[in-house]
């Protein structure tokens, strides 16, 4: 995979992950553009809590990581920095079309419909973090797991735009992490 193709995903996750969603809830529920991007609920503090939880459990995360037991274990966006050269701009960009696509999908979609224990799981296992038949990469999917069920009850609590910063927080930090790591 080369880096335009990483960059268009990144399109395809913010403008068309979260049309199923939008028209779930439009048809279903009567949902309208500016409940769906819960305008009212754009407050900054709930901002801030999110990228603030963001920022530290991908650190906490970071050093779980550092466990030898995880040492063998190539997680996709290793892979993705290293193949790619990947720069901030880069990592910013993608960090944004994942906060913000995946949210609209799973927190106000998925997850109005599933509940929040339904709607992580998938969460992570649609990033491939379970698996029977990588049993190790399971394990960085129960570090995953904790991380996605707060900003799931977060979204009940604080609204959609605590779950998008805080998403686009944790994926920021890691990016970063690992292009330093290249540098």
């Amino acid at each position: 995979m080369n880096k335009s193709k990483i960059l268009f995903f990144g399109w395809v996750t913010l403008l068309l992950m979260p049309l199923p969603a939008y028209f779930a809830l439009h048809y279903f529920k009567g949902a309208n553009l500016y409940t769906f991007f819960q305008v009212a609920n754009f407050k900054t503090i709930p901002v801030l809590y999110g990228l603030e939880f963001g920022i530290v459990y991908a650190f906490l995360a970071l050093l779980l990581l550092q466990a030898p037991v995880f040492k063998t274990i190539p997680l996709p966006i290793d892979k993705l920095v290293k193949d790619l050269n990947l720069n901030y701009v880069d990592a910013i960009f993608l960090s944004l079309c994942a906060g913000i696509g995946e949210e609209l999908l799973f927190r106000s979609g998925i997850q109005t419909f599933l509940g929040v224990w339904i709607t992580s799981f998938l969460f992570v296992a649609v990033h491939g973090y379970f698996s029977l038949k990588k049993i190790k990469m399971s394990l960085y999917g129960l570090v995953v797991l904790p991380f996605i069920l707060v900003i799931s009850y977060g979204f009940e609590h604080f609204g959609l735009w605590f779950s998008i910063s805080a998403h686009f927080a944790y994926d920021l930090v890691l990016f970063f992490v690992l292009i330093q790591s290249e540098d």
